[in-house]
């Protein structure tokens, strides 16, 4: 069985389009669907597949196909080192042209855009861009239309509503001299799977394909009779399979891009077992012959949890669709298909969520109202991009919060070879207090007179600062604003438990390091939210 991992298609295009704008390639980071983090361009040993007789890729006369190149130039910022961005570099893709004059792209494309630029293949004519709305749990960004002339000649395209299993597809991307080429491949299965930003659970098409690289193919559309399928967003060049972002999705986030303000994809909140056990069933008293899904957790805060829903709940029926023993309910599109669709797809945020749910032998009738997470709110995000980290210098000890995307910056095996106990407060975050608030930790130690006997201190987590408890960093900010005598009290989850530092000699440290290190400033409080 093949078991190598899929590649976000930004790798696999990086090959040929990802050109360093400064010292050297930044490395991608992690779009793979579990908590590793995707491979760096250099990773990317596998060579192109050789494309079959009977499905090689075409190229094909007649009208302009609907896209236009999208360059990028973007700079990321350091994680580690958080006063400081990584080098900038440019990304390459094709943006598709909708209907109404705006681009549809991959939200990876964009990710910490400084600029953006369209560039129509056959003319190479470019025109400036600007991002009107980026959804990373789903994966895609909209760009505003450019002036009406840059379109002359270009259709927009439709999105698909009839794609289905065994359909012929067509896969679209350009030579370097702006020809098309398309394709073909073949839809295998509809499924909800992972999407690149871990815990996210949308649509998915799964495409076999010989899928080559090629010059703008950071973004890779996919068409059937000229209207839009989706877009590439992994693809494993060892089975030859693409995981596509499908047309539903996309029509999600366009109908929700049409509102102020965006509130993107609906959440219930809740994770559930199927109840296939005849042991669990008797335990949950359910009759024979009864579907539905046994709830084994209600996030805090969520709308399942405002709904009355309870763990040990059986989910018997959402919006008067039956749940069957494995979660799934009848599309009327694609058949027997997971929960998570009707909920964060067919649904829209703000709307009503009438549920039936089995509890102590008897029906219990409930409502809710589904709502996108609060990411912000988080004890640790699962991505910051577009917004700088946060940080604050105390005497030469550099202060962090916690996110996944500090941890990645160990890459593509930060699971293992990030700080172990911070990797496991992210990876079961669920399971700490409702008011723990952000996790805030020394990531690092400038050297200097100030901080002798603390060089070896390694990312402990921080309880309180004088006699206060820590729950964000603006908490820390405030304590060492305030402090209650001639010396700043940290106190420590771990060992040494106490670090003790001179107000003043702090502040003449601080100083210094302004000085030497040319920080604009010792803290960024106003970084991703």
């Amino acid at each position: 069985m093949n078991t190598a991992p899929f590649l976000s298609v930004a790798v696999f295009a990086t090959l040929l389009v990802s050109a360093p704008l400064g010292q050297g390639m930044e490395s991608l980071r992690p779009y793979l669907p579990s908590a590793e983090a995707m491979p760096s361009p250099t990773d990317l040993s596998v060579p192109a597949a050789e494309p079959s007789p009977a499905m090689a890729a075409e190229a094909k006369t007649g009208p302009l196909p609907p896209v236009v190149r999208v360059n990028v130039a973007s700079q990321s910022f350091n994680f580690s080192q958080p006063w400081r961005k990584n080098p900038p570099v440019l990304r390459q893709g094709l943006g598709v042209v909708l209907t109404d004059g705006r681009i549809l792209v991959t939200a990876e494309l964009v990710n910490n855009h400084t600029y953006v630029e369209l560039e129509k293949p056959e003319t190479a004519l470019k025109a400036a861009a600007q991002v009107e709305a980026v959804d990373y749990d789903a994966n895609l960004a909209l760009l505003a239309a450019p002036a009406a002339e840059f379109l002359q000649s270009i259709n927009g395209a439709r999105l698909d509503e009839t794609a289905a299993v065994g359909d012929r597809v067509e896969i679209l991307q350009l030579e370097s001299n702006g020809t098309p080429v398309r394709t073909p491949a073949t839809i295998t299965t509809i499924e909800v799977g992972a999407y690149p930003v871990d815990e996210n659970a949308f649509l998915v098409f799964k495409l076999s394909a010989p899928l080559q690289s090629r010059e703008n193919s950071f973004t890779i559309p996919v068409f059937k009779n000229d209207c839009l399928v989706g877009l590439v967003m992994r693809y494993d060049p060892r089975s030859q399979t693409a995981d596509v972002v499908p047309s539903p999705v996309i029509q999600h986030f366009l109908d929700a891009a049409g509102r102020e303000p965006y509130a993107g994809f609906p959440r219930a909140g809740l994770t559930f077992s199927d109840t296939r056990d005849p042991q669990l069933r008797r335990f949950a008293k359910l009759p024979n012959g009864t579907g539905g899904a046994y709830i084994t957790k209600v996030l805090p805060g969520s709308p399942a949890e405002a709904a009355g829903v309870a763990v040990g709940d059986v989910l018997l029926r959402v919006d008067g669709k039956t749940i069957d023993q494995d979660g799934n309910y009848e599309d009327p599109r694609f058949g027997k298909i997971s929960l998570a669709h009707y909920v964060s797809t067919v649904m829209q945020a703000g709307q009503k969520l009438p549920v039936t749910v089995w509890r102590d032998g008897a029906e219990v009738q409930l409502e809710g109202t589904v709502a996108p997470r609060d990411r912000s709110s988080m004890i640790s995000q699962p991505y910051i991009f577009d917004a700088p980290p946060k940080f604050v210098i105390v005497g030469g000890l550099v202060f962090s919060e916690l996110s996944r995307q500090y941890l990645r910056e160990w890459g593509p095996n930060w699971p293992r070879e990030a700080p172990l106990h911070l990797v496991y407060l992210d990876r079961y975050q669920s399971e700490l207090p409702d008011n723990r608030g952000k996790i805030v930790f020394v990531s690092d130690v400038l050297p200097g007179p100030n901080t002798v006997g603390y060089e070896n201190l390694s990312h402990e987590v921080v309880e309180e600062v004088n006699g206060r408890a820590i729950k964000s960093l603006a908490d820390l900010a405030a304590a060492v604003d305030s402090p209650t005598g001639p010396f700043h009290r940290i106190k420590l989850a771990e060992d040494p438990g106490l670090v003790v530092l001179d107000v003043e000699g702090s502040k003449a440290e601080e100083e210094r390091i302004q000085r030497d290190y040319r920080l604009p400033s010792l803290r960024q409080l106003d970084g991703a939210e």
